[in-house]
């Protein structure tokens, strides 16, 4: 048995097995990454999708995503290779892709717009160690490197994989932690403190998706703008307010009211510079 040291969860993980996240297990006594270049999705998409607005607009990225996730949104678009139980097939169908080879697909792509890589789709950082790899050699082939982030992770994780990344996008999906805890299964201050680090490293975009019902409030949308002003660069940061559409697990209300997306972001504008409406 061994301790993964990735989130806050620090599962306590039997040889064989798999901690919450199922990307990760035990060999021999230490913990290694169970989904390794094993990857379930892989295409090209224009940089604005991630979303990134303010870094390389009008550019395309080679976008690549594995399995696994250490929250539990049940409104998540990427279900069966985050969380349900289509993940386990998922994993014994994705298919190897080395460093090398993901660098040399960048490479391939260039001339149709390709910048570099974006590590995305599932949760990258549970496989921080492929991300790691593949960040080094694209960097290397004078590319760039984006990491698309629900942000749970220990600022170790951060310090090992930032000196190769150049934007982010991470999810700041409320400011509760009654959202946080209790409906995502995720860790609100552990998500706060890896973009207050974040930001003083690279180009940052944050996201939030307005879910009726639970993290629409004006007050909170306020609370969110003001702390993202706080941070070093703050006002700059630019924020994504994102609609939300029923999914998955949470199909018991409507998508949610365009007017009042537009509303929230609004408020966030009263403390931010750049702020975006989503899936509008």
């Amino acid at each position: 048995m061994a301790v993964c040291e990735v989130c806050f969860r620090h599962c306590e993980i039997k040889e064989g097995s798999l901690g919450f996240c199922k990307a990760r297990t035990c060999r021999d006594g230490m913990v290694v990454p169970y989904n390794y270049g094993k990857i379930t999705s892989l295409a090209l998409d224009p940089i604005e999708k991630k979303p990134l607005r303010r870094f390389y607009p009008g550019s395309m990225i080679v976008s690549v995503g594995s399995f696994g996730c250490n929250i539990r949104c049940p409104f998540c678009q990427n279900s069966e290779i985050s969380w349900s139980k289509e993940v386990l097939d998922m994993a014994q169908r994705a298919a190897y892709v080395s460093p090398e080879e993901l660098v040399k697909i960048a490479l391939r792509y260039r001339d149709q717009g390709n910048i570099g890589v974006a590590y995305t789709y599932n949760e990258p950082l549970i496989g921080y160690e492929y991300v790691r790899d593949c960040a080094r050699l694209v960097k290397e082939a004078g590319m760039k490197n984006v990491l698309v982030s629900n942000g749970t992770a220990e600022l170790a994780i951060l310090e090992e994989i930032i000196p190769c990344i150049d934007a982010m996008n991470i999810d700041l999906k409320g400011f509760s932690d009654e959202y946080y805890t209790g409906l995502l299964k995720g860790s609100r201050r552990q998500t706060m403190d890896f973009i207050e680090e974040a930001v003083k490293h690279c180009h940052v975009e944050l996201t939030t998706l307005i879910v009726p019902g639970e993290n629409d409030s004006v007050e909170e949308m306020r609370e969110i703008s003001k702390w993202i002003a706080s941070l070093e660069n703050g006002r700059s940061i630019p924020l994504h307010v994102s609609r939300f559409f029923p999914c998955f697990h949470m199909t018991d209300r409507e998508a949610t009211d365009v007017k009042k997306v537009y509303e929230l972001a609004e408020v966030a504008r009263e403390e931010l510079e750049y702020v975006y409406t989503g899936n509008c």
